[in-house]
């Protein structure tokens, strides 16, 4: 029986290889400076989803657990608090991949709780934990008083985009991000 509950610090390592998979590896290489890889990197996410001010914190984070094993997460937080939050990401992407991400795009605003990464092991897919933990982010909104889950997908990613239609997800606008033509999504 999967469960959704908060994560956990101990939990670092686990939920930054599920937030690298949600990213892909190219945008994983992309973020990276030259000379440094995808360890670099992995390393990297760990003490960020450690910390207690990153977007990636382990705070901002839900897991879906099989057991004691890590099986999905969905990282959010409310897209107000982006720049706060971003500033250890751009700290540490300048220590440890060699790359300075100040100027990066905004993919978030005050208003929404945002959905950063949400990602489900292989081996458990198609059965229904990815919309178990968009169900619990919406609830996390709710808790939070913000009024909705906003997100940003590829356009070249249908599968996802049908999996947030299917659960209320709606269009609002097209972006772009990283390099990406993106679709911003609420619900």
């Amino acid at each position: 029986m999967i469960e959704i509950r908060e994560a956990a610090k101990s939990q670092a390592a686990e939920i930054a290889r599920l937030i690298m998979m949600a990213m892909t590896t190219d945008c994983c290489l992309y973020f990276c400076g030259e000379g440094y890889g995808l360890e670099d990197f992995r390393e990297m996410m760990t003490l960020l989803v450690e910390r207690e001010d990153s977007q990636y914190s382990y705070q901002n984070t839900l897991v879906a657990m099989d057991a004691d094993r890590v099986v999905g997460i969905s990282v959010s937080y409310d897209g107000g608090r982006l720049h706060q939050l971003r500033r250890a990401f751009v700290e540490a992407a300048k220590a440890h991949i060699g790359k300075d991400h100040s100027a990066m795009d905004d993919e978030t605003q005050a208003g929404e709780l945002y959905l950063d990464s949400l990602a489900v092991l292989p081996a458990y897919r198609r059965k229904g934990i990815a919309r178990k933990l968009l169900l619990a982010t919406k609830q996390r909104a709710d808790r939070l008083g913000l009024p909705c889950v906003g997100l940003l997908v590829d356009k070249a990613n249908p599968v996802g985009e049908a999996l947030y239609a299917s659960v209320g997800f709606r269009y609002i606008n097209d972006s772009q991000w990283g390099g990406h033509p993106m679709k911003h999504l609420v619900l």
